[in-house]
């Protein structure tokens, strides 16, 4: 087996492999991450694992859905989670939102809601409004530049016979 035990089916299965996100969530505290952990399962085995690594890593990107999604990804040779669960010790953020549906795992299960994560310091509504926004609305100014040339590495991409789609 990859990554470790199968603890079955179902609920059980289910609060089990929620239970280890939550055990990655509170190692991650200790070791000076923030509060967060998770799991990528296959066919009952964990093939991925995360811990929120933001502050140790000094990277913004090392959520614990991320590293789990990156694990995983190494572990069975793909850029996709086809037929894997993720498991997560809290609601995903926005960014890590995002790199769930990239990845596309078949489900996503999580502990706590994202209001228990804003109690404690880690609210997203923010970055939730400014997705909604228009580019030139949002709080960062985003700026499109008309750039001659811009558009050929997707026009490169277009015509490529060969290409992998993610």
């Amino acid at each position: 087996m990859i990554g470790g035990s199968r603890p079955g089916s179902g609920a059980a299965a289910h609060r089990a492999f929620l239970a280890e996100a939550v055990a990655l969530a509170r190692e991650s505290v200790e070791t000076g991450g923030g509060p967060f952990g998770a799991l990528v399962v296959r066919d009952g085995v964990v093939v991925g694992r995360g811990r929120n690594r933001v502050v140790p890593a000094a990277d913004p990107t090392a959520h614990a859905e991320i590293e789990a999604i990156r694990d995983a990804c190494r572990t069975l040779g793909t850029h996709q989670l086809d037929g894997c669960v993720l498991y997560a010790s809290s609601e995903p953020c926005p960014m890590c939102l995002g790199a769930i549906y990239w990845a596309r795992p078949e489900a996503v299960w999580f502990a706590n809601p994202r209001d228990r994560a804003a109690a404690v310091g880690f609210d997203d509504a923010l970055i939730y409004e400014e997705i909604a926004r228009h580019a030139p609305d949002r709080r960062i100014p985003m700026r499109r530049l008309d750039l001659a040339g811009a558009d050929e590495p997707l026009e490169r991409w277009r015509s490529k016979h060969d290409r992998i789609e993610y």
